[in-house]
């Protein structure tokens, strides 16, 4: 038995890729809504780690449901109203370090179908703990510019995040 190593970590070809949706939350002053994820120890970051909402599809669940679903649990808001949906999918895989531990364990990456979806309530509707009072998904939100909301995310959700952010920049506007 190895007792330096007494975890070890998957295969990255043996895990799935995780099915779901991200959604870019929009607010009227063309800001993007950020949740800081909790625990944060568990990324390994030293800095908070900051991503829009997403999470995976449940078994024959449409997208945009999913997606306003996932809005609700980590918000606790539902003042919204879809514009657009991207055309394709966007994935991200999970470094090394967190296989095994991000994303329940089982899966290496996402792959997400991502929506623009326009907030028309007012910031007090936001309760992260309304939906999951014991492990909200995020302990603390704020409103970012676009430029900030892919700055602020992960290492290896930068390139999705700008993919995302480029494809909806028309729709990310003040109003």
């Amino acid at each position: 038995m190895n007792i330096s190593a007494p975890f070890a970590t998957p295969a990255r070809e043996s895990m799935p890729v995780r099915d779901g949706v991200g959604i870019v939350l929009v607010n009227a002053r063309g800001e993007i809504w950020l949740g800081r994820r909790r625990p944060r120890w568990l990324h390994g970051a030293a800095e908070p780690i900051w991503q829009m909402p997403q999470g995976g599809l449940l078994a024959g669940e449409l997208p945009l449901d999913g997606a306003l679903r996932e809005l609700s649990e980590e918000t606790g808001a539902s003042s919204f109203e879809p514009v657009a949906a991207l055309d394709r999918w966007l994935s991200f895989e999970l470094p090394d370090h967190m296989l095994g531990i991000a994303l329940k364990g089982r899966y290496r990456g996402q792959r997400l179908l991502w929506f623009a979806v326009r907030f028309t309530g007012t910031d007090a509707e936001f309760c992260l703990r309304k939906n999951a009072p014991s492990q909200p998904e995020f302990e603390a939100w704020t409103w970012a510019a676009p430029d900030r909301a892919a700055a602020l995310a992960v290492p290896w959700k930068h390139e999705m995040y700008n993919s995302v952010l480029t494809a909806f920049r028309d729709l990310i506007t003040a109003r």
